[in-house]
């Protein structure tokens, strides 16, 4: 327990589109949101390069950037901003308690969880690399895929989302070749057929992913085995796609909040509402369909809207 006991009226947990967007409209509101960034300030569009299709953006933007502004908005209508990250809840009485870096008590009247969603790579020192480095690793082929137009790419994945990401690629992308951990789909079988009569993707089953391959600022390729006769060779690509899922960050919440079966924060379909009255849920903590900046931006004026309303009914 600490020592001392902040009462808040309007919490925001996570920054990123969603939780920056609900602290532009939340202030606005005079509900004096307080926002704590969480461990990835700014979320996951800190490690995109250019972001093309966010409207306003003419020439585009650099994720980064993006997410410095919309934080400078937030600030100036008045969101104190802090550092740290959610580390505990209790939902379990009228007043909602959150506990920060461990040891900080807050007692609060809303929250808006934006926590969300981190996509899952293979975890090699070689992609790790390339993604810091913005030269040709990503996990969502809708955002980055429009560079790669004309170009040769690979995708790892064997999930319907794989399966979406693929074949969208196929559209921008000369050849598209698909790495497949296993010797079956994961996918419905709708998309692997899709997959499959696609002239422009190449499927390779039962192969793994040994490296990703380039000059330390781009990628030229990728190192990949055969599982079955243990051949290991390149496949040149100037771009790898990261299709395996994502995990939503909302493990502290599964005691109170209605979670489905892969973890995402379920709410009330057309609101931002959760099962707990006052907490309120924006961004890809819930969304796992579509996952773009311009819809977590969307949920968060969502959020702070059905928090004003729900302090307003309080009165």
């Amino acid at each position: 327990m600490s020592d001392t006991i902040e009462k808040i009226k309007c919490l925001i947990i996570g920054s990123g589109p969603a939780g920056y967007t609900a602290a532009i409209y939340a202030a606005r509101a005079n509900m004096n949101p307080v926002l704590y960034q969480g461990i990835q300030p700014g979320g996951q569009l800190t490690t995109t390069n250019e972001v093309e299709n966010f409207p306003g953006y003419v020439d585009g933007v650099s994720g980064p950037e993006m997410m410095v502004q919309l934080q400078a908005q937030a600030q100036r209508f008045g969101t104190d901003i802090r550092d740290g990250w959610a580390t505990k809840v209790d939902f379990s009485g009228d007043v909602h308690k959150v506990w920060i870096n461990d040891t900080k008590e807050l007692h609060c009247e809303t929250v808006i969880i934006s926590t969300g969603a981190s996509a899952k790579y293979l975890g090699l020192p070689s992609e790790q690399h390339y993604l810091k480095m913005g030269g040709g690793v990503s996990a969502c082929a809708v955002c980055d895929g429009f560079f790669y137009r004309n170009q040769e790419v690979v995708i790892v994945g064997a999930g319907d989302s794989a399966c979406e990401e693929a074949h969208y690629l196929s559209k921008l992308c000369k050849k598209v070749t698909m790495l497949v951990r296993s010797e079956k789909f994961r996918a419905s079988k709708i998309m692997e057929e899709r997959v499959r009569k696609t002239e422009n993707i190449a499927l390779l089953m039962n192969h793994d992913t040994v490296e990703v391959l380039g000059d330390e600022q781009v990628v030229t390729a990728v190192k990949a085995k055969n599982k079955t006769t243990g051949e290991i060779f390149d496949i040149e690509a100037t771009g790898f796609f990261v299709a395996i899922g994502h995990k939503p960050n909302t493990d502290i919440f599964k005691a109170y909040l209605t979670l489905d079966e892969t973890g995402y924060i379920v709410n009330t379909p057309g609101t931002s509402k959760t099962n707990i009255e006052g907490v309120f849920v924006a961004g890809d903590a819930a969304d796992h369909v579509y996952r773009q900046a311009i819809t977590a931006a969307g949920t968060g004026c969502m959020a702070a809207l059905d928090a004003e309303r729900y302090l307003a009914a309080k009165e």
